[in-house]
């Protein structure tokens, strides 16, 4: 996890399971979540999903949410806006 330059916004490095049973944060391993998505990966789904978990996960609005790389990858860069680095921590369950 790293901050802007500007300290608003942080980039978060993910790892998506898609089509799991449920929508869960299931740990950080060497720096990067792991998150299990219930969508397939098709059509955007799983995307707009991940989009949508975080951004109630984290208590914040879904445009705070951005896939900045790998809209067609399970390895993402997430950039969050309006959260620290220590906020994310704890509300993504660290």
């Amino acid at each position: 996890m790293t901050l802007s330059k500007n300290n608003k916004d942080v980039r978060l490095t993910v790892k998506v399971t898609p089509n799991a049973g449920r929508n869960e944060v299931t740990g950080l391993k060497a720096g990067v979540w792991q998150i299990k998505i219930g969508a397939a990966p098709e059509k955007g789904k799983a995307n707009k999903e991940l989009i949508d978990f975080l951004a109630e996960k984290l208590g914040i609005r879904k445009s705070a949410v951005v896939i900045a790389r790998g809209e067609t990858s399970r390895n993402k860069a997430i950039i969050i806006t309006g959260l620290t680095a220590e906020e994310i921590d704890g509300r993504m369950g660290k």
